[in-house]
């Protein structure tokens, strides 16, 4: 019995390794029996990136999946039953190209993964950042007959953002126009292409905006006249106050088209500058609204000065009297208590007066006992003047208080 004892127990870690060993293949055996492969493409994502990171590179997908599922599971799998992703939150941009793991998950609880591949993906990120460059008009070959004007856009310049590598290769935005034999003038709106110091483009990089209206005059019989510039001036100024100047400078411009786009043309207009609620002078630039066809040459910024001044009325109030000067030892007696005066003055400063009780002056100063005629006067705000008085001259009665009492003999 000893000698079975000592048999069962002699090497027993080997042994129990062994068991062990065994049952892990056996589970192994069983599990590789019943797993299941999907052969589909799971898109890899990049949840939670940041709008200051861009990947560079495509993610690709994982292609195959193992997994454990109940037979019962009564599913039909495809790609959209899993989710592959990789989490580039702690990854520095900076760094260009790193590899990283891919994780898949089931979105069924009851499916087990158990292997996919790829397990690992080289991933190219990169800042993202913005940078302004200018907007230029490239010209394909002109038919042989006609002449071009200078092209105008509406946008100078774009934003270029992207990557940094790509941003910082972008050395202008090019708006691409074909001339057509027609001779028709162009206008239209046109992508804009960001491409690299030899013209080549520079993709993918947002440019805003994408595009950019152009405009092209074509001459088929080119002149030039010199017009007069009249400033166009929208809306009206705030309550209260009118135009009372409208400037412009230069006073004349050269343009130039063909003489069928010439012929009726006697002045140059701005594009329209608006003065709604303007309460104080203006001085804006604005450029010509030429018709389509004809364009301006040399300088073409027009500054437009726009005067106002405020409206003016006289209106007619009635007012008490106040005497100033007064002396404690006199009594003073007025013939009337109340003047009519007429009042001039910016229209809204006089709006504010209406309803408001006003008080006229009489300057006593000095006057000693006796009937005097004083003149009204006004302690008004700045821009109101006092223009007449009814009546005016006022009768002011001065008197001393009389004495009491005699001395007896």
């Amino acid at each position: 019995m000893s000698r079975l004892v000592r048999l069962v127990f002699h090497n027993w870690p080997l042994k129990l390794g062994a068991v062990a060993l065994a049952t892990l293949l056996y589970a192994g055996l069983v599990v590789s029996s019943s797993a299941r492969l999907f052969e589909g493409s799971v898109p890899i994502e990049a949840p939670g990136l940041t709008g200051a990171v861009t990947i560079l590179s495509d993610l690709g997908a994982v292609r195959q999946v193992r997994y454990l599922a109940p037979d019962d599971l009564g599913l039909r799998l495809d790609s959209a039953s899993f989710r592959a992703s990789v989490d580039l939150s702690g990854v520095d941009p900076a760094g260009g190209r790193v590899s990283i793991a891919v994780r898949v998950t089931a979105i069924d609880s009851r499916i087990q993964i158990l292997d996919y591949e790829p397990r690992q993906i080289v991933v190219e990120i990169d800042t993202v950042v913005s940078r302004t460059v200018p907007v230029r008009v490239v010209l394909g070959p002109v038919p042989s007959g006609l002449a071009l004007g200078d092209p105008m856009v509406d946008d100078t310049s774009v934003t270029i953002t992207g990557a940094s590598g790509l941003v910082s290769r972008v050395a202008e935005v090019q708006a691409r126009i074909t001339v057509d034999a027609s001779g028709i003038d162009i206008n239209r709106v046109v992508e804009l292409l960001p491409v690299d110091a030899a013209g080549e483009l520079v993709t993918p990089v947002d440019a805003a905006p994408a595009t950019t209206r152009v405009r092209l005059p074509i001459f088929t019989d080119r002149q030039t006249r010199t017009l007069p510039v009249r400033p166009i001036v929208i809306g009206s100024p705030a309550a209260g106050f009118e135009v009372a100047s409208v400037a412009v400078s230069p006073l004349v411009v050269a343009v130039e088209g063909d003489v069928d786009d010439l012929v009726s043309l006697e002045v140059a207009d701005t594009v329209p500058i608006s003065i709604t609620g303007s309460t104080s002078d203006l001085a804006a630039t604005t450029t010509l609204a030429l018709p389509d066809g004809v364009q301006a040459l040399g300088e073409r910024v027009i500054t437009v000065t726009v005067t106002l001044r405020p409206i003016t009325a006289t209106r007619t109030f009635e007012a008490g009297l106040l005497l100033v000067g007064a002396r404690a030892d006199r009594t003073y007696s007025i013939v009337i208590d109340r003047v009519l005066v007429t009042i001039g003055g910016p229209v809204a400063d006089l709006d504010r007066l209406s309803g408001s009780t006003l008080v006229m002056t009489l300057d006593i100063t000095g006057l000693d006992s006796g009937t005097h005629e004083v003149a009204v006067g006004a302690n008004l705000l700045t821009g109101l003047t006092l223009i007449a008085a009814s009546p005016s001259p006022v009768t002011v009665v001065i008197s001393a208080p009389s004495s009491s009492g005699s001395s007896a003999p």
